[in-house]
């Protein structure tokens, strides 16, 4: 089998409508050869339905899906050059790990000697040499996952997919695991869309997030972008935890805004905002507590303070609401009642648009 290099994957202004249902709804984007990409949102926002209609399990309603510049809008699954990766791997109990690799090939028609080479050769890609004779009951969540991937990887797609494909994990190995699969996308310059609704997740092994809302994209950019530029009050609250506080854009000067928050005053890049209302979204990390009467802060009053380890979760009254703080590193803890300072870090508060 000769090998096919890596391909993009394009949609061009594509809907997906189930009867009266719009589930994708003119999405448009592009994927690059060699890239990992990740379709991040909540429970039905469409990354899914996304990701079945590039792998050919759904077709498209309107628009041009393309993969390596070759329209495959309208073919089936079995005609195009892409492996899927199951949230349920999808393994067959019956075959042992080396059938359940050699699948593909096998389907295709190849020898079985042919067929076992390259279960074999990429059974051992990911870990799994001298595994070949289990049967999928026998392993453990971590090693069927990467019978799956190994499964998909063996006909050489030029796109994989990943649907979910930690969820069954505990923690600890989803962690492990993720890694795994970003190292091979990268030493194997696999084309690969990821699906996930953990932010977490999509942070770690992203070259770029399409974060999709309501049927839509709502953003796309590189994770720092997406976390530290978020577009609006969605993207701010579902990539990490942010504080969304309505404050007063009170003057915009060479791009750099004059922005109230409560009785402080800080200054931020403006975004595009003219002097009015706004929100800010701000990190919890970027939250500092000083002692209470410091200058240009804002008052506040502990309310809760958890210890988790490597870091306290505070919440303090304010009088723009309840603000949620981070404290990392070895600190005490702060009861509750004692007045505070709370002022603002040099990042991780962002002017977004009025709600």
């Amino acid at each position: 089998m000769t090998k096919v290099g890596p391909a993009s994957v394009e949609f061009r202004n594509v809907s997906m409508r189930y009867g009266a249902v719009t589930a994708v709804d003119n999405v448009s984007f592009t994927i690059e050869a060699g890239k990992l990409v990740t379709l991040l949102g909540p429970s039905g926002c469409g990354k899914t339905t996304t990701l079945r209609m590039i792998a050919g399990l759904e077709i498209a309603s309107e628009g041009q899906i393309l993969i390596g510049g070759k329209d495959v809008t309208k073919l089936s699954a079995a005609d195009r050059d892409v492996s899927m990766v199951f949230q349920s791997y999808a393994l067959f109990p019956h075959m042992s790990v080396l059938e359940n690799a050699a699948y593909g090939p096998t389907v295709k028609g190849l020898g079985k000697e042919e067929a076992a080479r390259m279960a074999l050769d990429k059974l051992a890609l990911v870990g799994l040499k001298g595994f070949e004779k289990r049967y999928p009951s026998e392993l453990s969540g971590g090693q069927q996952q990467r019978v799956a991937v190994a499964r998909a990887l063996v006909l050489e797609p030029q796109v994989l997919l990943f649907d979910e494909p930690l969820s069954n994990l505990d923690a600890k190995l989803r962690r492990r695991v993720r890694e795994e699969i970003r190292e091979l996308q990268q030493e194997l310059n696999l084309t690969v869309a990821y699906v996930t609704h953990d932010q977490e997740e999509a942070l770690a092994v992203s070259d770029r997030i399409i974060v999709m809302s309501n049927a839509r994209i709502a953003q796309e950019g590189a994770p720092r972008d997406l976390y530290e530029q978020p577009a609006n009050a969605f993207v701010a609250d579902f990539i990490g935890d942010a504080n969304l506080v309505d404050v007063t854009v009170r003057k915009v000067t060479e791009g750099q805004a004059d922005v109230g928050i409560g009785s402080a005053t800080i200054s931020l890049p403006a975004r595009g905002l003219q002097p009015g209302a706004a929100r800010v979204a701000i990190r919890p990390e970027a939250l500092l507590l000083g002692a209470a009467g410091q200058g240009g802060s804002l008052p506040g009053t502990i309310r809760k303070c958890a210890y988790l380890g490597n870091h306290l979760d505070i919440m303090v009254e304010t009088e723009v609401g309840e603000l949620f703080v981070v404290q990392y590193g070895a600190r005490d803890m702060l009861e509750a009642g004692l007045p505070v300072a709370v002022s603002f870090a040099g990042s991780g508060v962002t002017l977004i648009p009025p709600a």
